[in-house]
């Protein structure tokens, strides 16, 4: 995912955002390098979208530039746990804190985060405790994704709560089938259009003759 990618997103959302916070997640490559650099996207992702944040995945070097961008008026939202875009790192998506040494990683991760200026924290795929343990240890809210009721808030990615795909992570509560439904849809059509059912007179345009 690219920069621009990103902004085309967050200029799609901020369209009908009408009362909600919009936040943009900074794509892999565009934060890590240096802490100039980190500012400049993040600072083009606000003034190209009009989003009000932008979220980073915190590491071990992230925290010094969260610093970096809020000193500069850069709302930044970090996350921690399980970290999508350092899945190659990590070796495979994978819950966080079945381990006791990972567990005290994860909870470090989230205090430097918040330390470090971040007024929210994204905490995924994590075992409860774990959970509980970083919201207890940070001030700022923790919204969690798979990260159990322990957290402040909750989040879901909309395609897979609408149940558009056929796998389903175990965190993911489905509240729709959708993809049965565009499916049967979508056949439907496709029959209506082999059989020339489709269009019909009522989806048919006519000249109206004179005299």
């Amino acid at each position: 995912v690219t920069l621009e990618m990103m902004i085309l997103h967050g200029q799609a959302v901020m369209r009908t955002a009408r009362r909600a916070m919009v936040v943009v997640d900074m794509p892999f490559g565009s934060y890590e390098g240096s802490k100039e650099v980190a500012y400049a996207n993040a600072a083009r992702l606000l003034k190209e979208t009009g989003c009000q944040a932008v979220k980073v995945e915190s590491g071990p070097t992230v925290p010094e530039t969260i610093a970096y961008l809020v000193r500069r008026g850069i709302p930044v939202m970090g996350h921690v746990g399980l970290r999508p875009q350092a899945v190659l790192v990590d070796g495979a998506f994978r819950a966080k804190g079945k381990e006791a040494s990972e567990r005290k990683r994860v909870v470090a991760e989230a205090e430097a985060t918040a330390d470090a200026g971040a007024f929210c924290v994204v905490v995924e795929g994590v075992a409860e405790a774990l959970a509980r343990d970083v919201t207890a240890a940070i001030a700022v809210p923790t919204i969690g994704i798979g990260a159990s009721a322990g957290c402040d808030g909750q989040i879901l990615v909309t395609d897979d709560m609408l149940g558009l795909f056929d796998w389903t992570p175990k965190f993911v509560r489905r509240y729709a089938d959708l993809k049965t439904e565009i499916g049967a849809a979508v056949r439907a059509y496709a029959d209506d259009v082999r059989a020339r059912r489709f269009p019909a007179a009522a989806e048919t345009y006519f000249a109206k003759l004179k005299g």
